[in-house]
């Protein structure tokens, strides 16, 4: 039971690595101030971007890493 557990684990946390990186940057200096007047034809198109889906998996990624990290650190202490 441990060691799928500890698989689980290492994959939860591989994927949260690889989705934050293909995340793109909030900040995208010069080029994000000067087209700030096309995010409101996008905005309405928000959740069905490339960025809200990684948004979504990331947290996805997260619930399970930390849920694996609780549940070894249950069977550790038992």
């Amino acid at each position: 039971m441990q060691i799928a557990v500890n698989i689980l684990h290492i994959l939860f946390c591989v994927s949260l690595i690889i989705i934050v990186l293909f995340q793109s940057a909030k900040q995208e200096g010069l080029s994000g101030a000067i087209s700030g007047g096309a995010e409101t034809f996008f905005g309405k198109n928000k959740g069905r971007t490339v960025d809200a889906i990684l948004g979504k998996w990331t947290a996805v990624a997260a619930v399970g890493f930390l849920i694996t990290s609780i549940v070894l650190q249950i069977m550790f202490n038992s």
